[in-house]
């Protein structure tokens, strides 16, 4: 881990910009104007990764972005990711879990763990002049986990709860499934921890799974101020009380760093993305323009969109009452279908390219969202796609590419996933 020990200068970098700008401002006659920076991109011997963008903000955010998620786990270890999500604030080898603590929260700073099915993301925040002092902190949960048996065992019961909250948000549930029916093995993987496993992860497997996956080569570091199988035709439903049925159809869609990605996207705009209005109905959407016609209860449709490094997923999610549930989704399907004849209107392209863009463009403009993207780029291609570059590829898109990936959606292995009161769902077969 020498690679990413060594990287203490990047506060430094992180403030040479600042400091090649910096004025008298008592003297200064013009408001001081500060130059736009590029992200900088650099790839170490090791292999590791560093990002960084100088925003001129008197706060900093750090964070190193490992290729860990819970794809990379085995039959032995199913739920390990999980775990150390929620170890990152135990005893290290360089610090204990009260300083760590005590020493983040004195300089007013932050510490958090995000996972994803492919890559864990270790982040602080913290004002510039104490970048130093959380660097540290980082360094020694990221490269020096001690894992000792007494703390670890204290997981437990947080595993548990974070369990029993995602159980009670039905949209997480459907999204779990969905990925076991879809693929036989890494990506079909949980992102929370199976009930047997509770209790049984050892030290000795989560210091194994670091050593495996915390390497210099498998990370990025970014500064801010298995062989897969799509396995397909596959379905898994979970019936439960209640009145809704949440169902989501899906078949394989486009990989992150694929041609068809930006279409796919588009296409999700177009169909639904969810409302863009607070409480609002989205009424622009087209799957719910098709839902519309076939029944008068209230339901919720939108395009779900999914992308990973090797495979994707695209489909129709739809929330609605169970005697409607065959109803919606037919339809939901139908309008797909419709498009993929070719029936797309400009005004619904040109609309889907300026929610995709704007949304993209508001994504970037918090320190979370924009260290999120450099991350994920720099860690998947070793490059950073300017903001520029991003939207005119947007603007790019024919309406015969988002035709084209509308067909690939309709001729591809459909895998459902569903839960709820299921009497009036159909099968994947069936729609």
């Amino acid at each position: 881990m020498r690679g990413i020990r060594g990287i203490s200068q990047l506060s430094r970098r992180l403030y040479a910009a600042q400091a090649a700008h910096k004025v008298d401002v008592a003297a200064a006659v013009e408001p001081v104007k500060f130059l736009p920076q590029e992200v900088q991109v650099t790839k170490l011997p090791s292999g590791l990764v560093i990002a960084s963008l100088e925003n001129y903000s008197p706060a900093s955010r750090i964070g190193v972005l490992v290729r860990a998620g819970s794809r990379y786990e085995t039959i032995d270890n199913l739920g390990v990711s999980h775990l150390l999500r929620l170890a990152a604030s135990l005893t290290t080898k360089g610090a204990s879990a009260f300083k760590i603590c005590r020493g983040v929260e004195a300089v007013g700073g932050s510490l958090s763990v995000s996972s994803s099915r492919e890559t864990m993301a270790y982040t602080v925040d913290c004002l510039r002049d104490h970048i130093d002092t959380v660097m540290e902190y980082l360094i020694n949960v990221t490269t020096a986990p001690e894992f000792r048996p007494w703390e670890v065992s204290d997981l437990t019961a947080r595993v548990k709860l974070d369990k029993e909250l995602a159980k009670q948000t039905p949209q997480i549930g459907v999204i779990e499934i969905l990925h076991a029916a879809a693929y036989k093995n890494a990506l079909s993987n949980s992102l929370y921890c199976p009930d047997y496993m509770l209790g049984q992860i050892t030290t000795e497997q989560m210091h194994t799974f670091v050593q495996n996956n915390f390497t210099s080569a498998r990370m990025a570091l970014v500064g801010l101020g298995e062989d897969l199988i799509w396995c397909g035709s596959c379905e898994l439903r979970h019936q439960s009380g209640g009145g809704l049925v949440h169902a989501v159809v899906a078949s394989e869609g486009a990989s992150a760093t694929s041609a068809e990605a930006t279409a796919f996207s588009i296409l999700q705009h177009v169909l639904g993305a969810g409302p863009h209005v607070k409480r609002g109905s989205n009424t622009t959407s087209k799957l719910s323009q098709a839902i519309s016609k076939v029944t008068a209860q209230p339901f919720d449709a939108s395009a779900f969109n999914a992308n990973y490094t090797d495979s994707g997923l695209f489909g129709v999610y739809t929330i609605c009452q169970a005697n409607a549930a065959k109803d919606v989704i037919k339809a939901a399907i139908v309008q797909v279908n419709d498009i993929a004849q070719g029936n797309l209107a400009a005004a619904d392209l040109s609309r889907a390219k300026n929610q995709l863009t704007a949304e993209y463009l508001m994504s970037i403009e918090s320190s979370e969202g924009l260290m999120e993207a450099i991350g994920s780029q720099v860690l998947a291609e070793g490059a950073y796609h300017s903001p520029e570059a991003v939207t005119q590829k947007i603007s790019a898109v024919s309406s015969a590419d988002v035709v084209n990936v509308a067909k690939k959606f309709m001729s591809g292995k459909k895998t459902m996933a569903s839960s709820g009161h299921l009497v009036n769902t159909p099968f994947v077969d069936e729609v």
